[in-house]
């Protein structure tokens, strides 16, 4: 028995150290774990980074690709500089630069290397590349910088930049280092997973004297650089550049979409800036220059400007009313019990309410639809039809975020009914003659360009919308679109309701309030719109038009906002024609239009009016009586002579100073 105990114990012992020798084994033969952390002195660790994907238009046009650059680093243990004013001279730095990145490189580490210089071009580089003999301790590194061959675009493509340490901190699983460049906005944001590739590392060899030796056990731990996808979007870069052109010495925005895909042909925000600016070394001063431009060009208009959307917001009163059975295209109303003024002599269809923008017409299309209920009390039936009204009108993607493919969308404001219980500190305290300014675009209402452009879209379609958005795919078939970019969205209102309302804004084009956007062979169907300025005055509103073309085959929807250009038809009309032209025609016919437009002015200055240079008409203006999207009293214009219905020739050269709203 006690012999069989001795072989145990025997056994037991046998396996505990067969267990220690297997481990042991492993430990220095098989994981390389510790020989890599003995090896930190003679083996460097090498990271690669990728190329930056290229971002194209729809024509498979560069907007955005590569050109290599070289940063420069320093070790300053390594540093031997003979002649220091020589070496600042060569570097075209002064001796207290040169002190500060020295002291600031000695900080960080007195072995390891840290940036020297930035971004220094080919030919800087190629004119150091040999004196860097005679200075030691300085090591080259290829990188590349964002270039813009298009010169356009600039808000919508973003910037990148150096990474700050907060999203250094923030970062989830470690990626960046410090030094990293990250898409800090627009596209270049948005897609940065995508367009920042993977990078790699190399494991090198070195001896005592930091000489290379080589891959470290060749290149077997080593990983490839993955360069980044590719961008395609749906922006045609020449329709974008022509946009800009009409938006010189303006501010203000022109969207321009696909309706049957959602696709962002051209997205204009004025003033503008060449995105060459923030990709150079001078990047501070650049950006800190853009920042106090009083203008804000750095300040994305399609997306984040909010504006009352005036007369243009009749569209959707008409479409959600129909769809309430409280209005049907053959509804009469005339001015009598409105409070607003209106232009045009009232007794107006919905047809030709749409056509001659009349105010008193919309006021009791709204007031209509905020009764339509049991309820006796008018405070308590207000708040009833607002809430049902602000239901309908929330289906147009109005008072919320689309879901554009960038990162600074605003909602604008779609005012409901606790909205106003705050307003007015209580429920049942306010009714429909609190709200009425609603009715025609005005009050608490506010949206951004991309919204009108979609709600154009939305009645190009007879009904629906696909999300607007700017890319069209990755890599050179343009596939992998996310999916939110292909479904449709239903706006709730059926299809017949839709019929009337494109009658009226093709009325409003032909012989109507935007009879300066009726050019030869487009169909354009549109609504102009003027939103109030209280901080200028009247005489500055700022100029609307959203509409889409052709009218039985839409092929792009359009809005424009031009701020202080006064009325909708004056400005905003004749440069969605423009740009609707050139998208379907591929070229613009109506040049001397164009160059009018062109040479308009409409800038507000720092403490002064806006400068407000009309277009100079072509020929005598014959334009009938001005109207305009307001419930102010205004001084009636003198009426000048009634202009018959254009003619296709007579289309293509219409003044836009003096027509209609």
């Amino acid at each position: 028995m006690l012999e069989n105990r001795k072989w145990v114990i025997i056994g037991v012992f046998c396996i505990v150290g067969l267990l220690y020798l297997a481990r042991l084994f492993y430990l220095q033969v098989l994981d390389d774990t510790y020989s890599l952390g003995a090896s930190k002195n003679s083996i460097k660790r090498v990271i690669e980074v990728p190329y930056r994907g290229q971002i194209y238009d729809r024509n498979n046009k560069l907007l955005v690709d590569n050109t290599p650059v070289y940063d420069l680093y320093v070790t300053p243990k390594k540093v031997r500089i003979s002649d220091t004013t020589a070496f600042c001279n060569l570097m075209n730095l002064t001796k207290s630069e040169f002190d500060s990145i020295i002291g600031l490189a000695k900080n960080y580490s007195m072995v390891k290397p840290s940036l020297f210089l930035r971004r220094l071009s080919k030919e800087d580089f190629a004119r150091i590349q040999d004196a860097l003999v005679d200075f030691r301790g300085f090591q080259p590194q290829i990188s590349s910088v964002r270039n813009y061959p298009g010169h356009t675009l600039a808000n919508a493509l973003g910037y990148i930049s150096e990474i700050s340490r907060k999203k250094l901190d923030e970062q989830e699983y470690p990626y960046y280092r410090q030094g990293d460049y990250i898409g800090q906005s627009g596209l270049e944001n948005f897609y940065e997973e995508q367009l920042r590739g993977r990078r790699g590392v190399k494991f090198m060899m070195h001896d005592v004297h930091g000489v290379n030796k080589g891959s470290w056990k060749n290149g077997e731990y080593d990983t490839l650089a993955v360069a980044g996808k590719n961008l395609i979007t749906g922006i045609d870069s020449d329709l974008q550049r022509f946009a800009d052109s009409l938006m010189l010495n303006k501010v203000g925005a022109i969207v321009a979409v696909e309706p049957s895909t959602g696709e962002i042909l051209a997205s204009v925000s004025a003033p503008t800036y060449d995105p060459s600016l923030l990709s150079t070394r001078v990047f501070s001063k650049n950006y800190g220059d853009l920042i106090k431009n009083p203008y804000k060009p750095l300040f994305n208009r399609p997306v984040m400007a909010s504006y009352r959307p005036g007369s243009t917001f009749k569209l959707i009163q008409a479409l959600v009313a129909q769809q309430d059975g409280t209005l049907f295209p053959h509804t009469v109303y005339g001015h009598a019990g409105s409070p607003m003024r209106c232009h045009c002599r009232g007794g107006n269809d919905l047809r030709g309410a749409i056509g001659n923008s009349c105010n008193p017409y919309f006021y009791q299309v709204f007031r209509r639809m905020m009764y339509n209920n049991a309820e006796t009390n008018t405070f308590k039936a207000s708040a009833i039809g607002l809430a049902r009204w602000h239901e309908r009108v929330e289906k147009f993607g109005i008072g919320q975020q689309l879901g554009v493919d960038l990162p600074s969308e605003r909602r604008g404001n779609l005012p409901d009914v606790p909205y106003y219980d705050k307003m007015y500190k209580g429920a049942n305290r306010w009714k429909f003659s609190y709200v009425s300014s609603l009715s025609i675009g005005e009050g608490e209402l506010l949206i951004t360009p991309l919204k009108l452009v979609n709600l154009a879209a939305s009645i190009a379609n007879r009904g629906w919308f696909i999300t607007p958005h700017y890319i069209k795919g990755f890599g050179k078939m343009g596939a992998d679109i996310p999916r939110e970019y292909v479904e449709r969205h239903e706006t709730g209102v059926e299809r017949q309701y839709f019929l009337p309302v494109i009658d009226g804004m093709r009325r409003a084009v032909v012989s109507g309030s935007a009879k300066s956007a009726n050019l030869y062979g487009l169909d354009i169907c549109g609504k102009t719109g003027t939103s109030q300025n209280a901080k200028y005055g009247h005489k500055y509103d700022h100029s609307i038009f959203v509409g889409f073309a052709p009218m039985n085959d839409p092929k792009i929807a359009v809005a424009v906002f031009v701020e202080n250009a006064g009325w909708g038809g004056d400005v905003a009309a004749p440069i969605a024609a423009l740009v609707a032209e050139r998208f379907i025609k591929g070229r613009t016919d109506s040049k001397r239009l164009a160059a009018r437009l062109r040479a308009a002015t409409y800038l507000p200055p720092i403490g002064g009016v806006p400068t407000y240079k009309k277009p100079v008409p072509m020929k005598k203006d014959t334009t009938s009586v001005h109207r305009r999207d307001t419930i102010r009293r205004m001084p009636t214009p003198k009426p000048l002579a009634p202009r018959p219905l254009m003619t296709a020739i007579q289309a293509q050269s219409i003044p836009a100073a003096g027509s209609q709203k």
